[in-house]
């Protein structure tokens, strides 16, 4: 969590800018804010097991980060926290299962599917990707450039209709940045 609240705040104002033509140029601040708040959680209060972990980052997001994304991804850790529950270590193979149980919650709370321009199209591939989270990162990247065509469907970008088409989706790319640094943690 640590090394995603990095990643989230030095490409925030990235983040922003993608959020500018398509949605409310607030998607980098809101999810810088909420992830300095997860990371000053985890400093003060850190949890005992990696499922405690993230279900309380779950919850951190949900209460700091505005419009949609922090009901997403809250839920997105949440659950991943609940599939791991009070195992004091978990392996990469479950680690993966936990998040893809987690990606199809938000699949579920935002009636969204992979093709839509949202997170999903970063989050499917890279769970699909299975547990070599190197892997799981290039998919996920690979996942968020492949919306650029894309004409969004779901989320305030669908309001845009055609104009949506021809801009990456912040969602998917701030998903492809949490993968990145869930590779470069493991490492």
């Amino acid at each position: 969590m640590t090394a995603a609240a990095a990643s989230i705040d030095r490409e925030a104002d990235r983040l922003t800018e993608l959020d500018s033509p398509i949605g409310d140029a607030d998607h980098g601040s809101n999810m810088q804010r909420g992830f300095a708040a997860v990371r000053k959680l985890l400093e003060t209060a850190a949890p005992q097991t990696p499922g405690a972990v993230l279900t309380a980052a779950g919850r951190q997001l949900i209460s700091t980060v505005g419009g949609a994304s922090g009901p997403l991804y809250g839920t997105l850790l949440r659950r991943a926290g609940k599939v791991l529950g009070d195992a004091e270590h978990v392996t990469p193979a479950e680690l993966n299962a936990a998040l893809a149980a987690g990606v199809d919650a938000v699949s579920q709370l935002g009636g969204a599917a992979p093709g839509d321009k949202t997170m999903l199209d970063a989050l499917v591939p890279a769970v699909g990707a299975g547990a070599a989270f190197d892997a799981a990162a290039a998919a996920a990247a690979e996942g968020a450039l492949a919306t650029v065509p894309l004409q969004a469907r779901k989320g305030r970008a669908s309001y845009l209709g055609e104009r949506s088409i021809g801009h990456q989706d912040p969602g998917a790319t701030s998903s492809a940045l949490l993968f990145a640094a869930l590779a470069e943690a493991a490492k």
